[in-house]
């Protein structure tokens, strides 16, 4: 549940290719990689959690991500792009798989603490986090369609991106202030409840 946002950052990485092919090939190695890192990150949650400068470090990769996604949307606005991606900004293939399997890892340090705070077996966790990376493959195939079908999807997405930043960041800087998962969850829903409030009218689909 906690990756809903994580799914849209994901679906926005591989979708830039705007190959259909290349785009379920960067998902699913992309995903296998995030994969192998999740379940590291698990083996070796309890240090990471400890480790103030890799929580910064993600927060920063994903401040990073919304700043990115700021600055592209403002050039395209600017240039009158319809949104689709030019052969400059598309990525290659390797690259795309990098992006995802790390960003993928950026957002798990959230999701893997509130996973060790319901149980502290490693295998138990790791395969709720296997099974939770593959609902998370076809989840971010939905949302590779949906980014097309709503005008606000991805931005909405990307402000959830910030908030998970951001809540990494008081976590680090305020440690002693308790944020509870169901905050989380309430401004995740608030955010995708406005970015599935505007669908993008048919006939815009065909035109051009």
């Amino acid at each position: 549940i906690l990756s809903a946002d994580n799914a849209v950052a994901l679906a926005a990485i591989a979708r830039t290719s705007r190959s259909p092919e290349q785009e379920r090939l960067a998902l699913n190695i992309g995903i296998g990689l995030a994969m192998l890192l999740r379940v590291g990150l698990i083996a070796l949650a309890q240090w990471v959690l400890q480790s103030a400068w890799v929580q910064l470090l993600a927060a920063a990769y994903l401040f990073w991500l919304f700043i990115n996604h700021l600055r592209q949307s403002s050039q395209d606005a600017a240039d009158g792009k319809t949104g689709l991606a030019s052969p400059s900004q598309s990525r290659h293939l390797l690259q795309t798989v990098l992006l995802l399997g790390f960003t993928d890892l950026a957002f798990s340090i959230d999701s893997v603490a509130a996973a060790v705070a319901v149980s502290d077996q490693i295998l138990l966790i790791s395969t709720g986090a296997v099974i939770g990376i593959i609902a998370l493959r076809f989840t971010s195939g939905l949302f590779i369609r949906w980014l097309d079908e709503y005008e606000r999807l991805e931005s909405a997405g990307f402000l959830s991106v910030a908030f998970v930043a951001l809540r990494l960041l008081i976590h680090v800087l305020i440690p002693e202030l308790n944020q509870p998962d169901w905050l989380t969850l309430v401004v995740v829903f608030v955010l995708f409840a406005w970015g599935f409030s505007v669908r993008i009218p048919m006939e815009a689909d065909h035109a051009g």
